[in-house]
């Protein structure tokens, strides 16, 4: 009976058992009940610490195997939601949204347009024992006037017959995600924080309740703390929302992670485009990375996808980039790589930008560029010898960067 509790209520708990009634019998059944091991007394001390050592041992092994196996579930759902880079920015991120994932809270994801935040609310979804429900998308910028967000949102009844069912019976069961929530109107708004109140609507022209079994993420790329200072958000239903606040990086917070994106949305456009485009030239790819990304990822496939169509080769070029992209720096107080410059002098900023980037390391930066550290070393040389700097920040301690 112990053996069946010890079970139930500590399953990880290691068990020896300890008789004077030996029996092979007692035995078979101490072992299938869930005990490590079965001695019979008088305990022989050496025997004791032999078992104790290989059920220690064995434990171990058993919390490894499952570390194992959830790193890779982590790595198969992370590839099946399509996520893409290593940024520790990221992974803080993604561990905190699987964290929380199966807490019964409204979550809050905060951050710059074009940064993940819808993908980071449906693998919140996925993670969670909701994922069975349905997954409801509502763009509140689009719903227009207070009158049409409510009858989107909470449906409509007109003389008993229902006109429309609502986005929230849609989600019932499953997730509601209120994207651009800054934009709900104020009366919209009341009736939101009621349902995180009291998990209950009514529909329009019903007073009849309806119960609202769903989770509320909301999205927002505004400052909504300023916005319920100005009275433009309820304060009530701010702090409803962000029991849970997230936020996702921008693409200038996750640098190292460009190149990774930018082959990822490469090998798909050119799938799409049936192109035979492998590669970025060392070049183009130096751009990418001197580039600021004010759009963030979005801005980086979209500029992925035109580099493809537009690309006359296999490798992407310089010329192939939007003269947008060209025309972007860092936003520091780096020299801009404007249109016109040289292909020497975008090289050389790339290399000496993704330098400092990395502190130095001709190693990493040759990784990230995907040239070899050699060559940075040969480009160093060069640029120790006078050459017109392309950068505006002062220059490397070249006997520094030449010992990596």
């Amino acid at each position: 009976e112990l053996m069946a509790k010890l079970r139930e209520r500590m399953p990880d708990v290691a068990v020896i058992v300890l008789t004077a009634y030996g029996s092979v019998e007692g035995a078979v059944e101490a072992m299938h009940m869930g005990a490590d091991d079965y001695l019979g007394k008088p305990v022989h001390l050496p025997q004791l610490l032999v078992v104790l050592r290989r059920v220690l041992a064995h434990r171990h092994l058993q919390k490894e195997a499952r570390s194992l196996r959830s790193a890779l579930a982590a790595r198969e759902d992370d590839a099946m939601s399509g996520v893409v880079g290593h940024a520790k920015a990221l992974r803080d991120l993604l561990d905190l949204a699987r964290q929380v994932a199966d807490a019964p809270v409204s979550v809050l994801i905060a951050g710059e347009s074009g940064t993940g935040k819808q993908q980071v609310a449906r693998l919140i979804h996925q993670w969670s024992g909701r994922r069975g429900g349905p997954l409801v998308n509502v763009k509140c910028g689009a719903l227009g006037d207070a009158a049409a967000a409510e009858r989107e949102l909470f449906g409509q009844v007109e003389a008993g017959v229902v006109i429309r069912e609502g986005r929230l019976r849609e989600a019932e069961g499953g997730t509601l995600v209120l994207a651009d929530v800054d934009a709900l109107p104020l009366a919209a708004q009341a009736r939101v924080l009621r349902v995180l109140q009291e998990h209950r609507h009514e529909p329009l022209g019903d007073a009849a309740p309806r119960s609202a079994d769903l989770r509320v993420i909301a999205t927002t790329s505004k400052d909504l703390e300023r916005l319920v200072k100005a009275g433009k958000f309820r304060d009530d239903l701010y702090y409803r929302l962000g029991v849970v606040s997230l936020r996702t990086p921008s693409l200038r917070e996750r640098r190292d992670d460009v190149p990774l994106l930018a082959m990822h949305f490469l090998r798909r456009s050119a799938a799409r485009a049936r192109k035979q485009v492998v590669g970025f030239g060392e070049r183009a790819l130096g751009v990418l990375l001197a580039c600021d990304w004010p759009g963030n990822i979005r801005q980086l496939e979209h500029c992925v996808e035109r580099a493809v169509v537009m690309c006359r080769g296999t490798e992407i070029e310089p010329r192939d980039l939007p003269r947008e992209v060209m025309s972007r720096t860092r936003g520091d107080d780096a020299a801009p790589v404007i249109p016109g410059a040289s292909l020497r002098e975008l090289e050389r900023y790339a290399i000496l930008r993704t330098l400092e980037h990395v502190g130095g390391s001709t190693s990493k930066a040759a990784k990230i560029l995907g040239i070899s550290p050699r060559k940075i070393q040969y480009r160093l040389n060069e640029y120790r010898g006078g050459a017109p700097s392309a950068s505006g920040s002062g220059e490397f301690a070249a006997t520094e960067l030449m010992d990596d």
